[in-house]
């Protein structure tokens, strides 16, 4: 297997300055946002009872774990800022992980980006409207602003995600305290599903809700290592996820009952509204605006770190390899990263609904490398059986068998369920194939 490439361009290499607090706190505020205050009701939806709601979610936990102790040991054994795309380059070569990172930059990591910037578009919009095209220009606003202060240096990046999770984690405090004391609870009851409802599609919004929790791989080069420290990372961010999503959906049931909760459009909101009328209405938007503000946050943390390694290994692109010491971040790699996610919020201004078409855009090219990623875990204990990492998998081959299912499962639904926005996304990804070819004709 040939080596992967050396540095090609100037600059410094990342300094292991994170500790696992910060890496736990980055990661929670990659997965904890909006999508807790709209799936549970499309989760409550599609389950029959009070204790199968709760049931998915659990299973959800598991089944993020699972993906966690694969990822564990792929970070163990190869701590570099790609993540993905250095494991996937180990394990199938240049051309793939090549694409990896070009989905990564043009689809996967910058449309979520644009998505949650819609969210938060979408939310302020109704407080305070900027025209026919508010939605769009609040999200091209918060990329903007949030790009600036990670460019600026990873200190100001942490600091800024520690104080959206503190307000986040206090507003969820809330939710729950009005859920559990404030309103009288209401009977267990059934829920009939609608025709096409499923567990199934249940089990789809809630791994919607977990994703994100792989981006600690592209911080594993900056973590300070002791033994097992990003098996630690992985674990107590999942731990608390779990936790979070099972008390905040058990105040929802307990507030609001099964029936009102599958019907809700805004389940956190009617929570609220049930407390403190329309105040506790715009007091959750404003939760949910922070929510989102955190998950842009760290997932511009991390998507850079994915296209600093393309530019380290891309001689064409080189210019985004390069790592700025002073400020501590890839620079010209989150600049790349902004431009191209203001660029999509323009793609989908004017759309049937931007943070839908973003959904759509991201969700089949994202599950589609998922699943490489876990495939790359079984080649690589075939391909380097002499590299013995501090955290290997228990009961291998299973549980990567059982994640790659897993992923398998999601890929499909993520083609059966959505619409145009996916082959866009698709599209994009294939508009890769020929700077894959020039790539392959620079190697020569």
């Amino acid at each position: 297997m040939k080596p992967f490439p050396p540095t090609r361009v100037e600059g410094s290499n990342p300094s292991r300055t994170l500790s696992v607090l910060d890496a736990v706190i980055i990661i929670l505020g990659v997965v904890i946002g909006a999508g807790i205050f709209k799936t549970p009701s499309l989760v409550a939806a599609n389950a029959g009872s009070p204790w199968l709601v709760l049931l998915v979610w659990l299973v959800g936990g598991v089944i993020s774990l699972l993906g966690a102790l694969c990822y564990a040991e792929l970070t163990s054994a190869y701590p570099h800022a790609g993540g993905d795309y250095f494991y996937l380059h180990r394990a199938f070569g240049r051309n793939l992980s090549f694409l990896f990172a070009w989905a990564r930059l043009m689809v996967i990591q910058t449309g979520s980006i644009a998505m949650t910037a819609f969210l938060i578009g979408d939310y302020a919009s109704a407080v305070l409207p900027l025209g026919a095209y508010s939605a769009s220009w609040y999200a091209a606003l918060v990329i903007l602003f949030l790009t600036v202060i990670n460019v600026t240096g990873l200190s100001r990046g942490k600091g800024i995600q520690k104080i959206l999770l503190a307000a986040l984690y206090l507003g969820l405090l809330f939710v729950a305290f009005a859920g559990f004391i404030l309103i009288p609870s209401r009977p267990a009851v059934s829920w009939t599903p609608a025709p096409g409802s499923s567990i199934g599609l249940a089990m789809i919004f809630v791994l919607l809700t977990y994703g994100g929790w792989n981006e600690a791989a592209y911080l594993s080069a900056e973590v300070r290592q002791t033994r097992n420290s990003m098996l630690r990372v992985l674990l107590l961010s999942l731990g608390a996820i779990t936790a979070i999503y099972l008390i905040t959906n058990l105040s929802f049931l307990k507030s609001l009952g099964l029936p009102l909760m599958a019907q809700s459009e805004v389940v956190a909101a009617d929570l609220l509204r049930g407390a403190w009328g329309e105040n506790g209405a715009r007091f959750i938007s404003l939760l949910v605006g922070i929510a989102a503000l955190g998950n842009i946050n760290g997932m511009i943390i991390t998507g850079a770190r994915t296209t600093y390694a393309l530019g380290r290994d891309f001689p064409l692109l080189g210019f985004l390899g390069h790592w700025e010491a002073k400020a501590e971040t890839p620079v010209n790699a989150l600049l790349a990263q902004g431009t191209i996610a203001l660029a999509l919020v323009g793609l989908g201004t004017g759309a049937k609904g931007g943070f839908v078409m973003m959904v759509e855009y991201t969700a089949p090219v994202f599950w589609f490398f998922f699943l490489l990623t876990g495939i790359s875990l079984l080649v690589l204990r075939r391909k380097d059986p002499e590299r013995h990492p501090a955290f290997q998998v228990p009961f291998y081959p299973w549980i990567p068998i059982l994640f790659i299912l897993v992923c398998l499962y999601l890929l499909y639904s993520s083609l059966m369920y959505t619409g145009t926005g996916a082959l866009v996304g698709v599209g994009v990804l294939a508009a890769g194939l020929p700077l894959l070819f020039a790539r392959r004709l620079r190697f020569r």
